[in-house]
């Protein structure tokens, strides 16, 4: 079987004003370096619309339609203290994000792809239930786990977060929900502020990694082998969704953990081999943050190589 790709130039469309990181030239780079790298095996589909019922799943009905209310015309809309602004087109893109985590949920359960990458944006991590922040709307990983359990019947989901901002959203989503687990490797301190070691969820569901400034591949693998792939085993998840962010790399203007490309590729074969008995490969990740347009792009490639079992 392939690995999906999914994306859609509505994602383009979120344009949260001149000089935001989160830009249209974000995903753009992303596309055009898969498309570049013709990796055997890959195959493209566009990101279908996410439905009100998805969305409603990890966010409140009065946070929907908030939302919804706060599409504007023409010009910018911002949603929190100035970080995660609407444009006219947001409310498409968002909506492409939660159907493209959605679907690639379906197709890897259905048996229609081994694993699928999402190249939507703007990220997710960081929406809570009821707020928007740190350039994201609506969650859609913790939307994609929390929709593999109703419509499909999956008891255990696990999302495994490498940004270098911690997924507060996700975690919050997750916290009380012992079927569900996060792990996160992030760099502390650092925004949002969250994600502390003694951050463990209802039922040691949540596996928090800070790591300061600087940590580099050495510490950031000794890590992830360390603490999080044997809480993960344990977990025996029946489905692994993956928050690909790209800020940690050494190119990354906003963030400071120095990773390379090969870091990428090293944490994405071992979160699949980590899983694999229980999950039988299924797969699904979803671009997060990354800023670097090189950084960004190249990530990516190493990521989705690695899906692929290069």
């Amino acid at each position: 079987m392939s690995t999906l790709i999914y994306t859609h130039a509505d994602c383009l469309q979120h344009v949260p004003g001149p000089g935001h990181p989160e830009s249209p030239a974000r995903l753009k780079a992303v596309v055009d370096a898969l498309q570049a790298a013709r990796i055997d095996g890959v195959q493209w589909r566009d990101a279908p619309l996410g439905t009100a019922e998805q969305v409603l799943l990890i966010h409140t009905p009065g946070y929907l339609e908030w939302v919804q209310s706060q599409r504007p015309e023409d010009g910018y809309q911002a949603l929190d203290g100035g970080d995660t602004v609407m444009s006219p087109g947001s409310w498409q893109a968002v909506m492409r994000c939660v159907g493209a985590a959605c679907a690639g949920v379906d197709d890897v359960v259905e048996g229609r792809a081994t694993n699928v990458f999402c190249a939507t944006r703007p990220c997710g991590h960081h929406a809570e239930a009821d707020q928007a922040m740190g350039f994201c709307i609506f969650n859609q990983v913790a939307i994609a786990a929390v929709h593999a359990q109703r419509a499909h019947g999956l008891q255990r989901v696990a999302v495994v977060d490498f940004d270098v901002h911690h997924g507060n959203g996700t975690q919050n989503s997750f916290y009380e929900h012992p079927d569900l687990f996060y792990g996160s490797s992030h760099q502390a301190p650092f925004y949002p502020g969250t994600g502390a070691r003694q951050e463990r969820g209802v039922a040691g569901n949540i596996v928090n990694i800070p790591l300061p400034r600087g940590s580099g591949s050495h510490v950031f693998r000794e890590r992830v082998t360390e603490e999080l792939l044997p809480a993960l085993r344990r977990f025996a998840p029946e489905l692994l969704i993956i928050s690909a962010g790209f800020d940690a790399h050494r190119k990354d203007p906003l963030g400071g953990l120095d990773f390379e490309d090969e870091d990428f590729a090293w944490v994405t074969r071992e979160l699949m081999e980590a899983t694999a008995p229980s999950t039988g490969g299924r797969v699904v990740s979803v671009l997060e943050g990354g800023y670097s347009l090189e950084g960004l792009a190249s990530g990516s490639v190493a990521h989705v190589r690695a899906l692929r079992g290069d």
